[in-house]
């Protein structure tokens, strides 16, 4: 214990460990007491910080170190100045650095920070991007222009549900300024940017994300094409994943390149769980005529989702088999689609699902698309005999 704090339950903990149990884990509770808690002020215990330190004192021989004396919480009166002043162009860039650091040093300040409305001051800075970028870059800081500064602030906040719902319902523009920077910034911005229209999405309400325009979804596909980072391509996936099933998204996605853009990594991708995400958004995208469609016209489309079943996850195995089942679904009026499943060892592999553990919803859907094309597949030594008695020959 390095930093003690005592919660309105009367009961002291690690500053670190309580402040990851109530603002990461999302608790509510004493950990001890379990009772609600009426609030998430923690109030530094510094008597109990002394007798730690002199405990670390009196044992140094057995090396033991002496902990430091924590730094006192950042007030909000203090971030409220620091808002203010930052407003001065010739002070933007240095107190936005400091601001970082303030959000960096624990989950206390962030809330702190939450609360004298830092949000919508940074949500502004990326409003105003164009004239923000105008700005002299200033030798010594990792970034040299107020947007990009503000876009890590804002990821770094974690900002709950309510905050990110109110950062929407009064900046109509945050949204919009957050695509103008997965569009034209650099790497690491654009990165960030994902990553905040993920969890901007996730709590938007249900009209927000059907009225998504084409545009929208032309930029993450751009995003999955540049490969500018694992931590984006995980996020714009995810995100894609979230909003796909709403209105006619699946269509927006399809026609903005997206079904194209995931089977060229899943021919290059060697990482589980991008390859498991990618699956997930396919699975949704070959639900539409023109999403199979796409996914046909690719050369290496049915080949590569066969591929992946069995070799990388029990999650992959069950949405490559969904997306083959929507394929066979709607195949039956071209031959030419069946035929290619065979040639392709689609078929055999499909036996070899039955044949091994590969979960009862998989080995099920498995079955569902031999049967269906049994009579055409007929003459392929793999296919079970249970399934060619329906088709004597």
């Amino acid at each position: 214990m390095k930093d003690p704090v005592t919660l309105s339950t009367g009961i002291t903990y690690d500053r670190q460990s309580i402040e990851k149990w109530i603002f990461s884990a999302k608790n509510s509770t004493c950990p001890v007491t379990k009772q609600a808690l009426s609030d998430s002020d923690l109030t530094p215990n510094h008597t109990l910080r002394r007798l730690i330190q002199s405990w670390c004192t009196l044992n140094a021989s057995y090396g033991v170190d002496r902990i430091p004396t924590p730094k006192p919480p950042i007030s909000k009166a203090q971030i409220v100045k620091l808002l203010n002043d930052s407003k001065s162009p010739q002070l933007q860039i240095k107190i936005l650095k400091r601001l970082k650091s303030i959000a960096l040093e624990n989950e206390t300040n962030k809330r702190c920070m939450e609360a004298a409305g830092a949000a919508d001051y940074l949500a502004s800075l990326l409003s105003n991007r164009n004239e923000n970028d105008s700005l002299e870059p200033e030798e010594g800081f990792e970034f040299n222009r107020a947007s990009d500064a503000a876009i890590i602030i804002l990821y770094h906040l974690k900002l709950s549900e309510t905050s990110l719902k109110s950062l929407m319902t009064e900046n109509a523009e945050y949204i919009p300024s957050l695509m103008r920077v997965v569009q034209g910034g650099n790497y690491e911005s654009r990165t960030y940017a994902i990553m905040l229209l993920k969890s901007v999405m996730e709590v938007a309400e249900p009209m927000e994300v059907i009225t998504l325009k084409g545009e929208f979804f032309s930029e993450l596909v751009q995003v999955l094409h540049d490969q500018i980072a694992h931590k984006a391509m995980k996020a714009t996936l995810q995100l894609l994943f979230n909003v796909c099933p709403w209105g006619r998204n699946r269509l927006k996605a399809v026609e903005a390149g997206a079904v194209s853009a995931l089977i060229d990594m899943l021919l290059e991708t060697t990482d589980k769980r991008v390859c498991e995400l990618v699956f997930m958004v396919l699975d949704q995208l070959c639900q539409c005529a023109k999403g199979r469609a796409e996914l046909l016209k690719h050369g290496a489309g049915l080949a590569v989702v066969s591929k992946k079943i069995l070799r990388v996850s029990q999650v992959v195995s069950e949405r490559a088999v969904r997306v083959l089942l929507s394929i066979s679904k709607f195949a039956a009026s071209d031959p030419s689609v069946v035929q290619e499943m065979l040639q392709l060892g689609v078929v055999a592999k499909l036996c070899l699902v039955l044949q091994v553990d590969s979960g009862s919803k998989t080995k099920e859907k498995a079955r569902e698309i031999l049967k269906s094309h049994a009579k055409s597949w007929k003459n392929s030594s793999c296919l079970p005999m249970s399934l060619l008695s329906a088709y004597p020959s």
